[in-house]
């Protein structure tokens, strides 16, 4: 191995000779010694612009990598600080049926409302249900008032028929009430205040009925019976149903009968842990009449005030599962004389006129006593309360406006219809 002032040395002192060991001329000698050399050098360099870079590379991301785990360590801890939980000890878990612990709701199940949450009156809370049919009618009726008074003549009942049309109270309703406005008012001028008036008073005379809340029995336990098709609202009802009679200071044992859908037992099992009601399943697929039987038996055996017997979301149209239901009625009846006390249909509101020919087909099977209007709160069409209960005569019997257990009303005509027009008359 040679420096480079020994290389330069060497040189001149062997120009001309002759290596005597490799046999190469001195000048080969030189050459040989120059790439040597320059080897080296290049060696050296490649270490000093190359290998270094990549080294504190490498170490700058190490570095990173421990900051992001030291960071993502703190960032847990911190977590576990604000849940009270220590960092070297493990969350205990908690019994799903726990007072403390509070079961996780399936998809579509409403949510516990806060706790600051003050709770309205029963007017304010009517009145927010309608909110989307009322904008709708109080909307078309203010149109129908562009100036101070209106001529009642044919434009002017064809655009108020139209109007009362859009809401779902079908067409004979709203051609009584249409009628009703021409022999009272046709070729005058009239104010809004005087249409509105006329057209409120028609709709109680529609919707009359006393207010009809559940029959009770004169003794043992009162079984409600609850039927309706898929996605009505039919589960979070009977729990708002429960919770009701419970407030009412009655114990309430519930039979999740819609044994043909895994979710709906899972649901309603989920709300009888919720407000702290006993409830008889059965495995899935089972036969539902058999739940029923037994949660009729629970609740006779327990002192039960109130047995809620759910069945499956059947198609009105599927006669076989109609009669699935009137077998589910016969054998509520062998265990209580005069059971089911109340057979009520669920209806959702969002369907509309639809829920006409559900009336009619789940009563003709088993006999409905009354109806509970579910989700007035997320449609237009409320209207179709009006011809429910002009063609079947059965009292809608409860109003559904929104997703806790409170929001469960019984049914009153006149706050109905001024909930409808509360909005247009401010």
């Amino acid at each position: 191995m040679h420096d480079g002032t020994r290389t330069r040395s060497w040189i001149p002192a062997c120009a001309g000779m002759t290596n005597q060991r490799t046999g190469r001329s001195a000048e080969g000698e030189r050459i040989g010694a120059i790439l040597e050399f320059t080897i080296k050098v290049g060696r050296k360099l490649f270490k000093r612009l190359w290998k270094k870079p990549q080294e504190e590379q490498a170490h700058q991301s190490e570095s990173d990598d421990s900051s992001s785990t030291q960071q993502d360590n703190e960032n847990r801890d911190d977590a576990a600080d604000r849940e009270g939980v220590g960092n070297h000890e493990p969350a205990t878990p908690q019994s799903t049926i726990s007072p403390a612990a509070k079961p996780t709701p399936p998809v579509g199940a409403p949510q516990e409302p806060a706790a600051s949450e003050p709770k309205k009156g029963l007017f304010a809370r009517l009145r927010q249900g309608l909110q989307k049919t009322a904008r709708l009618l109080n909307t078309d009726i203010r149109d129908l008032f562009k100036a101070e008074g209106r001529l009642v003549d044919d434009e002017f009942l064809g655009e108020l028929y139209a109007a009362l049309v859009r809401t779902d109270m079908g067409v004979a309703p709203a051609n009584e009430i249409r009628d009703t406005i021409k022999s009272q008012f046709r070729g005058r001028v009239v104010s809004m205040g005087q249409v509105l008036e006329a057209v409120k008073e028609k709709l109680r005379e529609l919707l009359d009925q006393p207010e009809s809340p559940i029959r009770l029995a004169e003794s043992g336990p009162t079984v409600v019976m609850v039927v309706g098709v898929n996605g009505s609202g039919k589960t979070t009802t009977i729990a708002k149903l429960a919770h009701m009679f419970q407030q009412q200071g009655k114990k309430v044992v519930l039979g999740a009968g819609d044994t043909f859908r895994a979710a709906a037992v899972e649901q309603l099992t989920i709300w009888a842990q919720r407000i702290g009601a006993e409830i008889v399943t059965g495995e899935s697929g089972s036969d539902p009449a058999s739940v029923a039987h037994r949660a009729v038996a629970r609740a006779r055996e327990s002192g039960a005030d109130v047995c809620i017997v759910d069945t499956a979301g059947r198609l009105q149209t599927q006669v076989n599962l109609m009669q699935q239901l009137t077998k589910v009625r016969r054998v509520i009846e062998k265990q209580v004389p005069d059971a089911p006390h109340e057979v009520l249909l669920v209806l959702d509101a969002t369907a509309g006129q639809n829920g006409i020919s559900q009336a009619k087909g789940f009563g003709d099977a088993v006999s409905c006593t009354g109806i509970v209007l579910a989700k007035l709160d997320g449609t237009a069409k409320g209207g179709v309360v009006v011809p429910i209960r002009r063609q079947f005569n059965l009292p809608v019997k409860f109003v559904g406006m929104g997703e806790t257990p409170e929001d469960l009303a019984v049914f009153n005509a006149d706050q109905f219809v001024d909930a409808l027009f509360s909005d247009v008359e401010e």
